[in-house]
């Protein structure tokens, strides 16, 4: 008689996760009819339907809820007997792990949740605006995460045994001078920025700079990108003085720098997640983008504005919240 295996655990967790079926199958590494077969094994098994086949994915019917909490629980378990009979055994660490990451305001809780999550001697952090020499490093091994805004050609890059998934669509804010009109609004009209000189990262490092142009040619102009400038300082100071710039959504307002929404959000970015398929991240990298998730997540409410517009717009942040659910360790495993 066939029985139930953590395999058919872990995968009605993916599915109640992904809401999709062809999505759990992508993120287990499994075809969607073998993943598919694997979920008529365990509703035979329990006896009943666990999920509802709708327009919007696959959502769990009463019996699937039940079976989806008692698993995590399950597997949860299991987690937490084999960090402790690691423990015991005095398993040895396996080496740093490394995160090559652009500047991102989130980078630091991401240590925490990676130091948290995975056994290793420290966790090391290799800073660079360049998604590319991000990706570089992933390629060659000398990483086994990379956080990075997308850029144009991310797809036509050759990433044999990495896995890269979006962790949400962020907006872009607005920087401006405390004592700019601009100041007052709640979200700014980005047709009033028309006039400013803009502070930008150079073309090569800028993720929306192509989305600012679009959205200013729709409103009749062209920003005026007057300082090229990657030093944060000098980015400041620029702005106090008057300037405007895009701005990270999480950024707070402060030292002359006000933080608003753009009105009608005409520019987002997607947030990446990459992870080796070996090494420390190897059959875990669901477990490295939770990490992400929870760091991300972890910075939203530095900006009041920010923890309203995330309110708001649900479906920009699908990903990062379903992976929340993955609970947190109390130990390194």
């Amino acid at each position: 008689m066939a029985e139930l295996e953590l395999r058919h655990l872990r995968a009605v967790c993916a599915i109640a996760e992904e809401g999709s079926v062809t999505k759990a199958a992508a993120r287990l590494g499994l075809t969607q009819p073998a993943l598919s077969a694997q979920l008529r094994s365990v509703e035979r098994l329990v006896g009943g339907q666990l999920f509802e086949r709708t327009p919007a994915g696959s959502v769990p019917t009463d019996l699937g809820r039940y079976v989806i909490r008692s698993a995590h629980v399950v597997l949860d378990d299991l987690s937490q007997l084999l960090s402790s009979a690691r423990e015991r055994a005095s398993v040895p660490s396996q080496g740093p792990f490394v995160l090559a990451a652009m500047p991102m305001l989130w980078v630091s809780q991401l240590v925490d949740e990676l130091r948290a999550r995975f056994r290793c001697t420290e966790v090391r952090t290799e800073i660079d605006w360049s998604w590319q020499t991000l990706l570089d490093m992933l390629v060659s091994k000398r990483a086994n995460v990379a956080v990075f805004d997308y850029f144009e050609g991310v797809e036509r890059r050759q990433l044999s045994n990495i896995e890269v998934r979006t962790l949400l669509h962020e907006p872009q804010f607005a920087a401006v001078s405390q004592d700019s009109p601009l100041a007052r609004y709640d979200t700014v009209p980005l047709a009033e920025m028309a006039d400013a000189d803009w502070v930008a990262l150079p073309p090569e490092y800028d993720s929306a700079r192509m989305q600012l142009n679009a959205a200013c040619a729709t409103l009749g102009f062209t920003p005026r990108i007057t300082h090229h400038v990657i030093e944060s300082g000098a980015a400041r100071a620029l702005i106090s003085a008057g300037a405007v710039s895009l701005a990270s959504p999480a950024s707070r307002s402060w030292d002359g720098i006000a933080i608003r929404p753009l009105r009608d959000d005409p520019i987002s970015i997607r947030v990446m997640v990459a992870t080796r398929a070996d090494g420390l991240v190897a059959g875990r990298a669901h477990e490295a983008f939770a990490c992400a998730a929870h760091a991300y997540r972890a910075v939203v409410d530095r900006n009041p504005y920010f923890t309203r517009w995330w309110a708001e717009h649900p479906e920009a942040h699908v990903e990062l919240d379903a992976a929340l659910r993955l609970v947190r360790p109390s130990h390194p495993q």
